[in-house]
């Protein structure tokens, strides 16, 4: 496995590897990550995984500053999955002058996740682009527990013709239903035993929309309340159409239910797909 610090370096190894896959991250990975790792290995000659903190994506309010950096034991993990490439750029590499050029998805950066961190898909959208530029991968593996982040990148890639197939992962969860997630080790150990309720709440959610209710918004208002009940702060909890995330309308049969909220200090994000029955239910 080769570890590679620098863009032109980067170049120079990936010359020799036509064909590669890629699977950006932020660093201080889990069994999540190395799952993605998994769905990428047969899909190409070179598996290339990036590890890089993205300072564009996060807001004023975020934990640019103390999420962890843990490079060595990330590398462990990369070459026991038999990664190829991990690419360990520093902000300079990736930023060498301000970055006055953007990318500014659609309007589906305002919504959900966009809507209590603006700026956040820009600078994923952003940096994600430029990587894309450096790696020049056939396929790129994102996970769905980011989902919103996954149909801005999904997006993006169709929309400026990039020659990359976006594969999505499903969500991987402890025994107890949280899924997997890098800040949940910031979770004193009496929230870590009251987070799987988020995971519980999406399913119930899901649970009555499988049945054919259709009052989405007693849903979500529900969803929030038994969190708030239980010390959370609740960003939201929304049904929406998995195709563009956009409120669904009677009929709809692929959803996905969404939620955010605080547990302490700490912000967890969720959801769950969902399939409706073809006609007829309660609501």
């Amino acid at each position: 496995m080769d570890v590679i610090h620098s863009v032109p370096e980067l170049r120079e190894r990936l010359r020799r590897e036509p064909d590669n896959v890629f699977v950006p991250t932020m660093g201080n990975l889990h069994e999540g990550h190395i799952a993605l790792m998994r769905v990428a290995k047969p899909r190409a000659a070179c598996t290339v995984v990036s590890i890089f903190v993205n300072r564009l994506q996060f807001g004023p309010r975020d934990d640019f500053d103390r999420y962890p950096r843990t490079l060595q034991t990330d590398c462990d993990k990369l070459r026991e999955a038999g990664v190829d490439v991990v690419f360990v750029p520093d902000e300079k590499a990736i930023y060498p002058e301000p970055q006055t050029y953007v990318v500014e998805p659609s309007d589906l950066q305002n919504i959900l996740e966009g809507e209590h961190r603006p700026g956040h898909f820009s600078g994923v959208a952003t940096v994600v682009l430029k990587l894309f530029n450096l790696v020049m991968p056939h396929s790129a593996i994102f996970g769905k527990k980011d989902y919103q982040q996954y149909l801005v990148l999904r997006d993006m890639v169709h929309q400026f013709a990039l020659p990359i197939e976006i594969i999505p992962a499903d969500t991987v969860r402890a025994p107890d239903g949280l899924a997997l997630s890098s800040r949940n080790g910031y979770l004193s150990a009496t929230e870590r035993s009251e987070a799987p309720r988020l995971h519980r709440v999406l399913e119930e959610v899901r649970a009555e929309l499988a049945a054919g209710t259709h009052d989405y918004q007693r849903l979500e208002l529900h969803g929030m309340s038994v969190l708030a009940d239980k010390g959370w702060k609740p960003d939201y909890v929304a049904v929406r159409r998995r195709a563009d995330l956009q409120p669904p309308v009677n009929g709809e049969r692929e959803l996905v239910v969404l939620a955010a909220a605080r547990l302490g200090k700490t912000r967890l994000i969720d959801n769950v797909e969902v399939d409706r029955p073809a006609a007829g239910g309660a609501g």
